[in-house]
C-alpha cells in the first residue's frame, strides 16, 4: 500500500513542459521596454527635447509610482 507521500509525487518522467509561444515572449521584451521609457528614460536613447517632453508628460505618474526622476 502507498503512502500518501509518495502517491502524491509525480515522476520527472511524466511532468509536462510547459510551453511559451514566441509571441509571448516579443510582448513581454516590448513591455519591460516600454516600462523602462516610461519611467527611466532621460536621455539615454531619446534626444534631449523628446526625453525632456515625455519626462514632462510621465512626471507626476512617476512620482505616484514611486520612481524617482530628478
Amino acid at each position: 500500500m502507498a503512502t500518501a507521500a509518495s502517491a502524491s509525487a509525480v515522476p520527472t518522467s511524466t511532468r509536462a513542459a510547459i510551453h511559451v509561444p514566441s509571441w509571448a515572449w516579443v510582448l513581454l521584451v516590448v513591455a519591460v521596454f516600454t516600462l523602462y521609457v516610461l519611467s527611466q528614460e532621460n536621455g539615454a536613447l531619446l534626444s534631449a527635447p523628446a526625453a525632456e517632453m515625455l519626462h514632462e508628460l510621465t512626471h507626476d505618474a512617476r512620482h505616484a509610482l514611486g520612481v524617482p526622476c530628478h
